[in-house]
C-alpha cells in the first residue's frame, strides 16, 4: 500500500514537472557594446503594455566587466515581453540625465528598438517567449 501511494506521488510530481517545463520557457540577452567597464548594467524585463516601464517582471544587473555580458531569464512563462536597460556606470540606481532630460548613460530596448522624443514603444520593444530558449541580442 505504502509503495502504491509513494509511485501515485512520484508520477504526480513528475507530471507537474513537465506541466511546468511545458509552459515556461527561458530567455538569453546578450548585450554589447559596452564602452566602460565600470558599474553595472540594470535590466528590467516588462510583460505587458500597461505596465511596461512602470512594473518590472524580473530584473538582472551584471557588471559591466567586460565589452559585452549575457544574462538568462529561466521558467519565464510563456508569452510576450520588452526589454528596457542602461548602463549605471556611476551605480548611483538611476539613468542618468542632463539639464534638459536627455539620458546622459548608455541605454538601449529590445530588438534594438529606439524612441522618438522619448523611450521605445511597446509594439516595437515586444518580442514572444514560446516553445523554445529566446535569445535577444542588445546593442547599447
Amino acid at each position: 500500500m505504502k509503495k502504491s501511494i509513494l509511485l501515485i506521488a512520484l508520477t504526480a510530481i513528475g507530471t507537474l514537472s513537465t506541466l511546468k517545463a511545458q509552459d515556461t520557457s527561458s530567455l538569453t540577452v546578450t548585450i554589447t557594446n559596452i564602452k566602460t567597464q565600470e558599474g553595472v548594467i540594470r535590466i528590467g524585463l516588462y510583460n505587458d503594455e500597461a505596465t511596461y516601464l512602470k512594473k518590472i517582471v524580473q530584473s538582472k544587473k551584471p557588471e559591466a566587466n567586460a565589452t559585452s555580458v549575457t544574462v538568462t531569464f529561466n521558467d519565464l512563462p510563456k508569452g510576450d515581453y520588452g526589454i528596457s536597460l542602461y548602463h549605471d556606470e556611476d551605480r548611483n540606481g538611476e539613468l542618468n540625465t542632463n539639464f534638459i532630460g536627455i539620458p546622459s548613460e548608455p541605454y538601449a530596448f529590445s530588438n534594438n528598438a529606439t524612441g522618438m522624443f522619448g523611450p521605445a514603444k511597446w509594439e516595437d520593444v515586444k518580442f514572444t517567449v514560446g516553445d523554445t530558449p529566446t535569445v535577444q541580442s542588445i546593442t547599447l
